[in-house]
């Protein structure tokens, strides 16, 4: 036994020499045949054990029993011990979800506060072959696909690893049996009260003696085999996702010629987006997957809504996933830069710095005499206006309702919005680009435009020079 678990974790690297391995005990004969095995281990790994227990004060006596047997086992084997008692059906009630996650979630919490107050870098998990068959058969019946067969991972995020993965229930019944553990058993896990327990105890059991005697061998070698599968569409995956995929400010962009890889491939392409874009999995289903390839045939404009405030949107055959709630909570800016203008022209010869904080721009203003024959930039972040036909004040805003511009070479205004649509610009990138005005003149979209009716021209005795010195404009992306 222990030779078969010490060659599982050498298989999957689960521990290195000098890790510092926290043991989530239970009382149970999973979780004590696994803290046992590690510290028979411990000095052939080089590496040190540590438990914890939390009391869910689900089963009265016996949930305190269960806390007061864990301490005990810990103290005969000189591994430190930790617990800590949380009512769970509270917790639950309070946080309006099932005691089930309410007790993963504080179980996760208190091994991850252990972990980072004692320096400990692995969490170690007791779940076991017939766990492995029993969540198998359980994402069938719901309909999984291939990623869903791989079952539960020998190890996850490089922190939580389960060495006994690859032993059946059984030989954890031998294995604490030879070793006179005596471990709590946990009486509810043999009511039929649970979807997973309706599966260990009638399913399996039904199969066993009507199908395959080795179904939980069985079912485990395809969680295996799943497994090889599916890392070779995952890395093909991540390395489409580099080479199609962009990440633009608060949105993912999935570029048109993403989709002209495998199925599969694409598939996972789509959630990783999604996730990056969203922050979460959760909620994202197939027929959402379903919905993007679908969007991507139809034509520019097309959106369609997506779980958790995300969308989908078509503009020229790319797929823009977008965060609906962060664009929101952005919300319209304005910022004065120069109450009025002829009140500081001394100053402005020499130059003058202005910092704005709704937009975390640096703008340099410069009032340049247009004998002196300057050189006209042709840069997007230095634009050129006759100051001599400025009144009022100078604005730093975002666009609002109504918004109409002069652009150069024109007569006469256009609606901002039609400006933008022209450009190319996606609708949820059209908050985030500043305007320069003069009172209410929009005078620049930076980046973009100048108006035609504060340009520079024959007739013109005094240039302002205006300098926005900031990385983003002065690589503005084009559309």
């Amino acid at each position: 036994m222990k030779d078969k678990v010490l060659r599982y974790i050498k298989e999957h690297s689960m521990l290195n020499p000098g890790d510092r391995v926290l043991v989530a005990l239970s009382g149970g004969p999973d979780s004590v045949c696994l803290i046992h095995l590690l510290h028979t281990l411990e000095e052939e790994l080089n590496i040190k054990c540590f438990a914890a227990h939390i009391n869910h004060c689900l089963r009265g006596e016996d949930s305190d029993k269960d806390e007061a047997y864990a301490e005990e086992l810990c103290g005969r084997l000189n591994i430190t011990f930790f617990s800590k008692k949380i009512d769970i059906n509270l917790w639950a009630k309070e946080k309006g979800i099932s005691t089930e996650m309410a007790g993963r979630e504080a179980r996760y919490d208190f091994f991850e506060f252990i972990k980072n107050e004692y320096s400990l870098n692995k969490i170690a998990l007791a779940h076991n072959a017939n766990d492995q068959a029993e969540t198998i058969l359980m994402r069938m019946i719901r309909g999984t696909g291939s990623e869903g067969l791989r079952g539960i991972r020998p190890v996850r995020d490089g922190i939580f690893i389960r060495p006994i993965l690859i032993l059946s229930r059984k030989e954890i019944e031998e294995y604490c049996e030879e070793n006179n553990l005596n471990p709590r058993i946990d009486k509810t896990n043999l009511e039929e009260l649970y979807y997973r327990n309706k599966i260990r105890l009638q399913l399996i059991p039904y199969i066993q003696e009507n199908f395959n005697p080795n179904i939980i061998s069985s079912l485990n070698r395809l969680a295996i085999l799943e497994d090889i599968d599916n890392d070779f569409i995952d890395k093909e995956a991540d390395i489409n996702y580099e080479k199609f995929c962009i990440r633009d400010s608060k949105e993912i962009i999935i570029k048109k010629d993403a989709f002209s890889v495998h199925r599969a491939v694409l598939s996972r392409l789509i959630r990783k987006a999604f996730n990056d874009a969203s922050g979460f999995s959760s909620n994202f289903e197939k027929v959402h997957v379903e919905d993007i390839i679908a969007l991507q045939k139809q034509g520019t404009g097309k959106s369609i809504s997506l779980p958790g405030g995300m969308s989908a949107e078509n503009r020229y055959s790319d797929i823009y996933l977008v965060n609906k709630n962060l664009i929101s909570a952005k919300g319209y800016r304005e910022e004065y830069l120069i109450k009025d203008l002829k009140d500081i022209k001394d100053e402005l010869t020499g130059g003058l710095n202005v910092f704005s904080k709704e937009f975390n721009y640096t703008l340099v203003f410069k009032l340049t005499v247009s004998s002196e024959k300057i050189q006209l930039k042709n840069n997007n972040a230095v634009k050129y206006f006759d100051f001599d036909k400025i009144k009022g004040s100078i604005i730093l805003r975002s666009r609002k309702d109504g918004d109409r511009f002069n652009p150069l070479g024109m007569k006469g205004t256009k609606k901002l919005k039609d400006i933008f649509i022209d450009l190319k610009i996606p609708q949820v990138k059209r908050n985030e680009i500043p305007l320069i005005c003069f009172d209410d003149d929009i005078a620049w979209i930076i980046g973009y435009k100048i108006s035609d009716k504060y340009k520079v021209d024959i007739n013109t005795k005094n240039i302002l020079q205006i300098n926005i010195e900031s990385e983003a404009v002065m690589n503005e992306r084009r559309f």
